[in-house]
Formats: structure tokens, C-alpha cells, sequence
């Protein structure tokens, strides 16, 4: 079933200051995508892309100058405030900084607990289990909700983070470079941790980044951006090496061996 849509989304933006003509820069150009129920369509593509750009619309924390978002059959385009608010708990994200995604004087459980009380109607006790069982969940431990960001590393921040995106159950989380920012083994855990949830809680994951090894080892489907458009999508993301596209090429003799195994 489709759940997400984006049809021929535009976007553009002034740049220039006091001493220079203002310029429009074109961030996306007619770009199209669609992602169904509890899949992982990967949006890759290098830095300035307008993969950024693209999430904050599919999220509706930006409007296209031109082009629809549908999400669960609702406009997020045109829609009113109450189909929005309907909706808007079943959309999630994660994003790249998890220290500038947490306000410093929440604790984590403060953090995961926010989407519970927009969300949903809980007593105190039922709160604070809840939150407990978000924080075992991603890996931490119960008392870890007394802490406050700057007193875990990044990865374990980045857990409080996808506790806090995956609290309301949504059924999709858009994953702005979430694993970006962590080391090598720290990233295949945050992976290996993604995958279950998504299994478990039956979710869909948009998942934006630059490097198409991670892509490849968690997406289902993979669309190339590049200078605002999409100019490749595979269906194998186990066939990558096969994109033809000379700009998708860059991308794997980057990041991929000859003769991945």
C-alpha cells in the first residue's frame, strides 16, 4: 500500500547579500518518489543534492514553491490543521546532529517522553513505564532517561533520538544521514538496530545519505539525486554497481570495491 508520495516537487531559494544581486537557486526540480508501507527507500546522492531539502518537505517542516506531498492519502501541501494533526504522529524523523536534536536541558527521558504527551493520553505511571520500555528497546537502560545529552557519546544519543522518533508509533521515520556522524562499528549497530524495529513495529524508513555502502546493506530500493532531480533509481540495492549514470557512478567508485562481496 502507498503511503508516501511526492509528486514533481519543486523548491528554490535567494541567495546573495548586501554587496551581490540576489540569485534563486534551484535545491529541487521536479522530483517524484513514492514509498510504500513497511519498506526502506534509500535517497542517495552527494553533498548539495537536495536530499536534505527533500526530507524537510516529506516531513512538512518546508512547503515546494511547486508540487504535492501525500502522506497516508492526506495533502500535507493543502491540507487543513485537523487532517495535519492526524497524521503528523505517524510521521517521524531522525536526524544527523543528535546534540542539536535534543534541547540540553531535557533529560532523555523528557526527550522520548515529548511525542507521548502531544500524542497520547497517559497517567504519570504509565508514562515513565513506557519510557522505560522505549529506552530498552534502543539498547539503553531504563535509568539511563536520568541523564541529561552531554553525558552520552553519540551513539548512545542517537538511541534516545530513534526512541524518541519511534514513541508515537509512526509508520514511517524519515532518516536524515542518522548513522553519518558515528563510527564504522557504531553505525552497523545503529543499523542492526533499525532493521529490527522496523521489523518489529512494522514501520517504512525514508533514508537519506551520502554513502551508498549504507544504503546498500539497509535499503530495499535506492533513488539517486543529483542537482535537485532524480536521475536513477534501482529496485535492487544488491545490484548497485550496475547503476549507469555518471554522476551514480562517482558515487560507487567512491564509496564501493570493484568486486564487492
Amino acid at each position: 500500500m502507498r503511503l508516501l508520495t511526492l509528486e514533481r516537487i519543486r523548491k528554490s531559494y535567494r541567495r546573495g547579500g548586501v554587496f551581490r544581486r540576489r540569485e534563486r537557486v534551484d535545491a529541487l526540480s521536479g522530483v517524484s518518489l513514492a514509498l510504500d508501507e513497511r519498506t526502506c527507500l534509500g535517497l542517495v546522492g552527494p553533498s548539495g543534492a537536495g536530499k536534505s531539502t527533500l526530507g524537510r518537505i516529506a516531513l512538512g517542516l518546508e512547503r515546494p514553491d511547486i508540487g504535492t506531498v501525500r502522506f497516508m492519502g492526506c495533502d500535507l501541501t493543502n491540507g487543513d490543521g485537523k487532517d495535519l494533526r492526524a497524521v503528523r504522529r505517524h510521521l517521524q524523523a531522525v536526524f544527523q546532529d543528535c546534540f542539536q536534536s535534543i534541547n540540553p536541558r531535557f533529560k532523555a527521558s523528557e526527550a522520548i517522553g515529548e511525542p507521548l504527551r502531544n500524542f497520547e493520553r497517559l497517567s504519570s505511571r504509565k508514562l515513565r513505564l513506557r519510557i522505560g520500555e522505549l529506552l530498552e528497546m534502543v539498547g539503553l537502560k531504563e535509568e539511563d532517561g536520568s541523564k541529561y545529552p552531554h553525558q552520552f557519546s553519540g551513539g548512545e544519543l542517537q538511541r534516545v533520538c530513534i526512541a524518541r522518533a519511534v514513541a508515537p508509533k509512526p509508520r514511517l521515520i524519515v532518516l536524515d544521514e542518522a548513522v553519518s556522524g558515528l563510527d564504522v562499528l557504531v553505525q552497523a549497530q545503529v543499523l542492526d538496530l533499525l532493521s529490527w524495529l522496523q521489523q518489529e513495529l512494522k514501520m517504512a524508513f525514508l533514508f537519506i545519505s551520502h554513502d551508498l555502502r549504507v544504503i546498500r546493506r539497509f535499503c530495499d530500493r535506492v533513488a539517486v539525486l543529483h542537482f535537485g532531480r532524480i536521475i536513477e533509481t534501482s529496485d535492487e540495492v544488491t545490484a548497485l554497481d550496475q547503476l549507469s549514470h555518471p554522476a551514480s557512478k562517482a558515487l560507487l567508485k567512491a564509496v564501493l570495491p570493484a568486486s564487492p562481496a
